[in-house]
């Protein structure tokens, strides 16, 4: 019986994007590289991120963090205010973990199936442990009586869940459109800029709304999901995808 044309055209793109994958990754020796200076900057990263939460943890009000976001906020309007929330809307709803496993499914189709698995790995590890940071630290969010709140959210505030779960996905993304793949293809320009963006974006916007102190979005671009980004590993051979 012939085969359906569906399937076929479905085979030859996929295998059209695996040839386009395979052609654009990273010798060995590029990631080993890499991997050895994010190492060092995720420890100074870590030592950081302990530091600050021991702080906020003694000391839940910083006058620096009310003077920030009163200066975010000085200009508000309804443009600003839409932008914002829709930068924080897929943090917010179940649109950030269909995006998760959307990008690992391609990631597995394309055969970069340990990237897959990583990816929603990363973003479990990071919520689980986000929940657990917030129980210990234990510092209050921002409150009308200091900043303008647009955004009311339950729960503490150290550290934010949003940046976290940004980081662990959007962050990912983009190590893995540096680390492991080079070139100028569209897919590659695609994934860098659209990560950068979310990752960029998603701290100021917390700010703005009054969700979050600018130290608790600072927490975690210096904490402990950047140590999982360390993924390249020490001279492993270029795999072929098949």
């Amino acid at each position: 019986m012939p085969e359906n044309p569906i399937n076929q055209e479905v085979q030859t793109v996929v295998e059209g994007a695996k040839q386009e994958v395979s052609a654009s990754r990273q010798p060995w020796y590029h990631l080993s590289r890499i991997a050895r200076i994010l190492l060092i900057v995720y420890a100074v990263q870590l030592t950081l991120f302990a530091a600050l939460a021991w702080w906020v943890h003694l000391y839940p009000i910083i006058p620096l963090d009310v003077t920030i976001t009163r200066e975010f906020q000085e200009n508000p309007s309804p443009w600003l205010n839409i932008s914002m929330a829709i930068i924080s809307y897929p943090g917010s709803s179940p649109l950030l973990f269909i995006l998760i496993l959307l990008a690992a499914v391609v990631f597995w189709v394309v055969g970069l199936r340990l990237e897959a698995i990583f990816i929603v790995a990363l973003s479990a590890v990071s919520s689980a442990l986000n929940v657990l940071l917030k129980y210990i630290v234990a510092r209050p969010r921002p409150t009308a009586n200091l900043v303008e709140i647009f955004q009311v959210s339950s729960g503490q505030s150290f550290p934010s869940g949003h940046v976290m779960a940004y980081l662990a996905f959007f962050g990912l993304l983009f190590s893995f459109g540096i680390i492991l793949f080079k070139g100028k293809r569209w897919w590659r320009i695609a994934l860098l800029v659209v990560s950068a963006l979310f990752v960029v974006l998603v701290g100021p916007s917390r700010i703005y709304l009054g969700d979050h102190w600018a130290s608790d979005v600072i927490s975690k671009r210096t904490g402990t999901s950047s140590v999982f980004r360390s993924f390249p590993r020490e001279k492993r051979s270029p795999r072929t995808v098949k």
